[in-house]
């Protein structure tokens, strides 16, 4: 329906959309910079503070995100950050997601934060990427969905790539620069401006 609004406008319908989304998420606490482009309706389920999810000036979200905070957990898009569609970020416990300025995070990617995940400047994180600071714990004695969880943090230089279906895992730090191949595992941290493929990620080259 959105889309065909657009479509007889010539996209003015988007100009007035984004106007009365940006509203409705003030109205909510949310903390919404200047001129926000939206084109769908996120989706809130907001167990924490809400003015703890904050959002920059000149961001466009390119349609239907989810949007999940519980206790302490901050969920900040710095200025010029695109999110495309159906991304979901969980941010929980004291942790905090932070996408960096003129960054891109593509379609259907998953940012999971018990810890903190911060991505830097400019990088481009691929569709069906998973970013997760947690790891349910998996001891024989207890079923898994009542061990609870491990945490540590993910960063991310700027700069950065990750290309399509990658996952990084919690407590791995991404050098300035890094490329990760399409559907690689990085469990270990990784050096400035290396190349990295495979399960689990392995250096195989460097920018030039």
């Amino acid at each position: 329906m959105f889309d065909f609004l657009a479509l007889i406008t010539g996209g003015v319908y988007w100009k007035l959309h984004s106007l009365v989304i940006g509203w409705i998420l003030r109205l909510y606490g949310i903390r919404v910079g200047r001129r926000l482009h939206v084109r769908g309706v996120p989706r809130l389920k907001i167990r924490g503070r809400a003015e703890n999810i904050i959002i920059g000036d000149d961001v466009t979200i390119l349609g239907t995100i989810d949007l999940r905070n519980r206790e302490n957990g901050v969920i900040r898009f710095c200025d010029r950050v695109t999110i495309d569609h159906d991304c979901r970020f969980v941010s929980a416990r004291d942790g905090v997601i932070e996408v960096g300025e003129d960054s891109v995070v593509t379609a259907y990617a998953i940012i999971n934060g018990g810890g903190s995940v911060r991505i830097g400047k400019k990088c481009v994180i691929g569709p069906r990427c998973s970013i997760n600071a947690n790891e349910h714990v998996f001891r024989r004695d207890v079923p898994i969905r009542d061990a609870g969880f491990v945490h540590a943090d993910v960063i991310l230089g700027d700069d950065c790539w990750l290309a399509a279906n990658v996952v990084l895992m919690k407590g791995v730090h991404l050098g300035e620069g890094t490329v990760v191949g399409a559907g690689a595992v990085v469990t270990k941290d990784t050096a400035p401006y290396g190349i990295y493929v495979g399960i689990p990620a392995r250096k195989m080259g460097e920018r030039e």
